[in-house]
C-alpha cells in the first residue's frame, strides 16, 4: 500500500515590488537579528589570450666573456649554481661560449647574425637594377608626354584650331 503524499498549500502571490528567489539565503541568521548579504562575483574564465612570445635574449661579446670568467672563478659549493641563477643562464650557455672563446677570442663571443646569408652582390647587377630603374622613370615620362599630346589634341578640335598634317604622327622636337 502507498502512503498517501501531503498536500503541499498553494503559493501566495508575492507583494508587489519584492522578489521571491527560491533557495536564497535567509537575511536573518540564526540569532534572529537582520544580517546583510554579501554578493560575491564568481571568478570569470580564464583570459585565451595568448602573451607575447618572449624576445630571444642576445648577449654582447663582453658580457659572455665576463660571465666565463666569473664561473671559472666559482670555487665554492653552489657558487656556479648562484652565479647562474642570478644572471639567469644555463649551464650550456657557459659550455657553448667557452666553446667559441677556445675557437677565437672574444670575435668567437660576439652574436652572430640570424638567417639566411644575404647574397653577394654583382657589379652587373648592380648596374641591371639602376638601368631597370632608369627605363621605368622613363616610361614614366612618356605616358605623361602622351597625355598631354593627347589633351592637347582635343582642346585643339574643341576650339576649332586646325592642326599642321605633320603634328599628327607626332613630330620630333
Amino acid at each position: 500500500m502507498a502512503s498517501p503524499k501531503k498536500a503541499t498549500p498553494p503559493r501566495r502571490p508575492a507583494p508587489a515590488g519584492k522578489e521571491v528567489v527560491p533557495d536564497a539565503p535567509s537575511t536573518r541568521a540564526v540569532s534572529g537579528g537582520p544580517v546583510p548579504l554579501q554578493v560575491v562575483s564568481p571568478a570569470g574564465p580564464p583570459d585565451p589570450e595568448v602573451t607575447e612570445r618572449a624576445a630571444r635574449r642576445r648577449f654582447t661579446a663582453e658580457y659572455k666573456l665576463r660571465m666565463v670568467r666569473q664561473a671559472d672563478a666559482c670555487a665554492g659549493s653552489g657558487e656556479l649554481g648562484a652565479l647562474l641563477r642570478r644572471e639567469g643562464l644555463y649551464s650550456s650557455h657557459l659550455t657553448t661560449w667557452r666553446r667559441q672563446w677556445e675557437q677565437g677570442s672574444l670575435a668567437a663571443l660576439s652574436p652572430k647574425k640570424r638567417g639566411r646569408p644575404a647574397a653577394p652582390s654583382s657589379p652587373l647587377a648592380r648596374r641591371v637594377a639602376e638601368l631597370e630603374r632608369e627605363n621605368a622613370q622613363l616610361t614614366q615620362r612618356l605616358r605623361q608626354a602622351e597625355t598631354i599630346i593627347s589633351v592637347q589634341k582635343k582642346v585643339s578640335e574643341i576650339l576649332g584650331i586646325p592642326l599642321k598634317p605633320g603634328d599628327d604622327a607626332g613630330s620630333a622636337c
